[in-house]
C-alpha cells in the first residue's frame, strides 16, 4: 500500500497552489543545482538503479535510454523531446500533470537534459490540450523569471532553454519519430529505424524522447534515492505509477499507486468497486485501447505491472484501465477501436493502410451479424499480417484489440452470427 508521504504527485487533483511558489512549498525545485553538480554519470546510473521503466507505454528502462546518448556529438547539439501528445483512447494521466503539476515536468526537463548533454528541450503537447498548454506555458514563464531556466539554470552552471510546441491533434504524432517529423514542420509520419533518435533525431541531432510522467518523476527519484523508488512493486516493475481508471467503476479517477498493485485492490480502494458489483464485470482493457482486452476471470487475479500483464498476452501500456461491465456490447466496443485506428493510420505502410480498413469493415459485419463464421479466422489471419509488419506500432495497436476479442470472447461473436442467421431465416 502506497502512503501519502511516498507520493511523487502531491497536487494531482489541483487542490493546492500550482504556481512555482506552491510547487516549492511541496518540495519541488529543492536542491536542483546540487543534483546536477553530481554529474551526468551519477544521474544516469541512479536512474538505472531506480528501475524506472518508461511511462509512455513501451516500458523501456529510462536510465538506459539516457545512457544511449553519445558523449561526443561531433559538434552537433543534443535535444530532449518530451512526448505530451497523449492521444491513446482511455489515457488521461499526463493531462493532470500538465494541469496541476507542471513544475515537476519542468524541473525534470532540466535534470534530464543535463544528463544527456542537451541545452534545449521541446515539449510536444497534444493539439486538444488548450488549457494544459496555457498552464504549462505560465509555469515555464515563471521559471524563466525566477532564473530556473535560461542562462545558468537554477544556479547549476548549465544553460538550458525549454520550448513548448503545440501539435494539431494527430494520434500518429504520439509515435516518437512521427513526433520528431512534426516538430521539424513536416507531415507526422514515422521514420524507419535505424537510425534511432539517440543517433539522429530532431534535425538529425542526438535526441532522447521521453513521456511526461517518466521525466516528471526523475527529480524526486534523484532527491529521495534509487533504492527508495525501487522498493515499490515487484522486481523489474519498480516504483509508483499513475493509473487512469475509466468506464464502469463507481468512481473513475486518476490515482498514483504502487506498481504491481492487485487489480481488485486498485478498484476497491480508489474507485469504489465495479458498477453493479464484481459479478457484473465483463472485461478490462488494462493499458489504453491498443492492448488486448482481458476477461473478468483473468482480471480477478490480475497484478497491475508490465510483466504480469504481458504474461497474459496483454500489457500495462500507459496504465489507462478501461473497465467494462455486462452491459457492454464487447464486439461493438472493439469495432469502435478498429474505426479509430483506421482513421488515425498515416497510410505510409501498405499493411496498415489497407489492413486497418479491412479489419474495420469485417468488425462492422460482426457487429451487424452479417459476417460468415469463417471470417473470424480470416480476420485473425489479417491481424497477424498487419502485426509486426509496419514501420511503427500503430499496426500492432490496430491488431491487438481484435486478437484479444477473439481470444477471450469468441463464443459471444459466434452466438451473434448464429442469432442473425436464425432471425434471417
Amino acid at each position: 500500500m502506497l502512503h501519502d508521504s511516498d507520493r511523487i504527485f502531491t497536487n494531482i487533483y489541483g487542490q493546492h497552489d500550482r504556481s512555482l511558489r506552491g510547487a516549492q512549498m511541496r518540495g519541488h525545485w529543492d536542491g536542483t543545482a546540487a543534483i546536477i553538480a553530481k554529474g551526468r554519470d551519477w544521474i544516469v546510473e541512479e536512474m538505472k538503479a531506480s528501475g524506472l521503466r518508461g511511462r509512455g507505454g513501451a516500458g523501456f528502462s529510462t536510465g538506459l535510454k539516457w545512457s544511449f546518448m553519445p558523449k561526443d556529438t561531433g559538434g552537433r547539439p543534443a535535444y530532449l523531446v518530451v512526448n505530451a501528445d497523449e492521444s491513446e483512447p482511455g489515457t488521461c494521466k499526463d493531462r493532470e500533470i500538465l494541469r496541476h503539476e507542471p513544475h515537476t515536468l519542468i524541473e525534470g526537463c532540466l535534470i534530464a537534459s543535463y544528463a544527456i548533454g542537451a541545452h534545449a528541450a521541446y515539449i510536444y503537447i497534444r493539439g486538444e490540450y488548450i488549457r494544459e498548454r496555457e498552464a504549462l506555458q505560465r509555469a515555464i514563464d515563471e521559471c524563466y523569471d525566477a532564473g530556473l531556466l535560461g542562462k545558468n539554470a537554477a544556479g547549476s552552471g548549465w544553460d538550458f532553454d525549454l520550448y513548448l510546441h503545440h501539435g494539431a491533434g494527430a494520434y500518429i504524432c504520439g509515435e516518437e519519430t512521427a513526433l520528431l517529423e512534426s516538430l521539424e514542420g513536416k507531415k507526422g509520419m514515422p521514420r524507419m529505424k535505424p537510425p534511432f533518435p539517440a543517433g539522429a533525431g530532431l534535425y538529425g541531432c542526438p535526441t532522447t524522447v521521453n513521456n511526461v510522467e517518466s521525466i516528471s518523476v526523475a527529480p524526486t527519484i534523484l532527491r529521495r534515492g534509487a533504492s527508495w523508488f525501487s522498493s515499490f512493486g515487484r522486481p523489474n516493475n519498480a516504483g509508483t505509477k499513475l493509473f487512469a481508471i475509466s468506464g464502469h467503476v463507481n468512481h473513475p479517477c486518476v490515482v498514483e499507486e504502487e506498481m504491481s498493485i492487485p487489480f481488485r485492490e486498485l478498484i476497491d480502494k480508489h474507485c469504489g468497486g465495479i458498477r453493479g458489483g464484481w459479478d457484473n464485470l465483463k472485461g478490462v482493457i488494462p493499458g489504453g485501447s491498443s492492448v488486448p482486452v482481458l476477461p473478468a476471470a483473468v482480471m480477478d487475479e490480475a497484478i497491475m505491472d508490465f510483466d504480469w500483464l504481458r504474461g497474459q498476452q496483454s500489457g500495462l501500456g500507459t496504465a489507462a484501465v478501461i473497465v467494462m461491465d455486462q452491459s457492454v456490447d464487447i464486439v461493438k466496443a472493439i469495432w469502435r477501436l478498429s474505426k479509430f485506428y483506421k482513421h488515425e493510420s498515416c497510410g505510409q505502410c501498405t499493411p496498415c493502410r489497407e489492413g486497418t480498413g479491412w479489419m474495420m469493415r469485417v468488425m462492422e459485419r460482426l457487429v451487424l451479424g452479417t459476417a460468415e463464421p469463417a471470417e473470424i479466422d480470416m480476420l485473425i489471419q489479417v491481424t497477424k499480417q498487419v502485426e509486426g509488419h509496419t514501420i511503427c506500432a500503430l499496426g500492432d495497436a490496430a491488431a491487438w484489440p481484435i486478437q484479444g476479442l477473439v481470444r477471450h470472447f469468441r463464443p459471444e461473436v459466434e452466438a451473434r452470427l448464429r442469432q442473425s442467421r436464425i432471425a434471417a431465416e
